[in-house]
């Protein structure tokens, strides 16, 4: 008796998803709840638990095929997790896919990436097969210790000179040297949506940016002071999103328009301030949410940070924690980005943008100094934000910046 995988409801308005990634195998035991398969919707991946303990059956549905809330992807026949799993060859005739089927006896110098039991991805498949790579070798830095490209080619580069494949093993068609090659990598649900919303926000909204620059010399300083005594009180490190989430907070009291949206031909004000923080993920860029980050102090802040960074970074976000939001951080100025427009994030209206610091000359009381330098970018929708409050919210956050005692005592 075979109990059927169905995809589960992904949340609310999504009716379809993309299979990612199948982490199980046909013929591998599988517990209760056990994730077998991944999906990639609109904002996060989901993994699709197994519904009951059993043996893995046949696939219904290939990696990067399209599917909808409900729809039958898999079956798990009865069976223990202790219970022994099919030969290899009976596992391969039950799974549709070409990359399950019992491959042809390779030379043994080839990588054993088709007969492993670690769940590859397309893409590392075929790149563990380029590089001649062990995959049964290599640690995954992964979800659950997946492997991903970047580890592929770590081990790569590692590996012994005699540990490459050798003439006899390489493809009989090898590609001359110099020769100018292409791939063809399907863009993922995340990308394609990543690319529809921006797409979108240029053609509705009015977007203008207006920029200013901020001395950073406070903000260090008082970081620099107390870092060691906040992690060790809260468990965190005292970064500066902490300071600069207080500072827009402190801004949109003044400039509410920022923190607004447009609905239709009215206008949503928000009596509280949940910021979208960008962090960068394995599949593009996201923004889960800080709410009420008005009303947070420095130190909740900065967990609630850290936890999506490191939930990004494991691909471990949820619907729950994407949706939402009334304004947007994001900060560039981690990767060394000196200066850019960023975009807003629709339906919201206005985005800040962060950037590098660096030791710039600047004029204070008729002398030239160096100090700690970062531009401010902040992109608005000129439909609903005039200029006059963009500059003026720019100015409150520069200002709240450069005196952080402001930031206490509401000025």
């Amino acid at each position: 008796m075979s109990t059927e995988v169905k995809v589960p409801v992904l949340g609310e308005s999504i009716t379809e998803a993309t299979l990612g990634q199948w982490l199980k195998k046909p013929g591998e035991a599988v517990a209760a709840d056990e994730p077998i398969a991944s999906l990639e919707t609109d904002k996060v991946a989901v993994e699709v638990p197994a519904p009951v303990a059993g043996i893995m059956g046949a696939y219904s549905v290939e990696e990067g095929a399209t599917v909808n809330v409900g729809a039958v992807i898999a079956s798990i026949e009865e069976g223990s997790a202790g219970a022994a799993a099919p030969a290899p060859a009976a596992a391969a005739a039950a799974a549709p896919r070409p990359v399950a089927t019992a491959p042809a006896p390779a030379p043994a110098a080839a990588p054993a990436a088709e007969s492993s039991d670690l769940p590859l991805s397309p893409a590392v498949r075929r790149l563990v097969l380029e590089l001649g790579i062990d995959p049964s070798k290599i640690k995954g830095s992964g979800k659950d210790g997946r492997l991903t490209k970047e580890d592929v080619v770590a081990a790569a580069k590692l590996a012994p000179a005699e540990a490459s494949p050798s003439a006899d093993s390489a493809p009989a068609k090898a590609a001359p040297a110099g020769a100018r090659q292409e791939e063809r990598v399907k863009m993922t649900r995340l990308r394609q949506t990543i690319a529809k919303r921006l797409k979108s926000a240029q053609e509705t909204a009015a977007l203008l940016t207006t920029f200013n620059d901020c001395d950073m010399s406070e903000v260090i300083a008082t970081r620099d002071k107390y870092k060691e005594l906040f992690e060790k009180k809260h468990g965190v490190r005292l970064g500066f999103m902490g300071f600069f989430t207080k500072a827009v907070a402190l801004a949109a009291r003044d400039v509410p328009a920022v923190n607004a949206q447009i609905e239709g031909d009215e206008i949503v004000y928000h009596n509280y301030l949940d910021v979208s923080v960008a962090v960068s993920a394995p599949n593009g860029l996201v923004v889960p949410v800080v709410r009420n980050a008005d009303a947070m102090s420095f130190a909740e802040i900065e967990k609630a940070i850290a936890d999506f960074g490191a939930k990004a970074k494991t691909g471990s976000l949820t619907m729950d924690d994407m949706s939402g939001g009334t304004f947007t951080i994001s900060n560039g100025g981690v990767f060394g980005s000196l200066m850019s427009t960023p975009i807003i994030n629709p339906p919201q209206s206005a985005v800040l943008g962060l950037h590098r610091i660096e030791d710039r000359p600047v004029v204070r009381n008729g002398a030239v100094v160096v100090r700690p330098m970062m531009y401010l970018a902040l992109s608005y929708d000129h439909r609903l934000i005039d200029g006059r409050e963009a500059v003026t919210f720019l100015k409150i956050v520069k200002e709240a910046i450069e005196d952080p005692a402001r930031l206490l005592i509401d000025l």
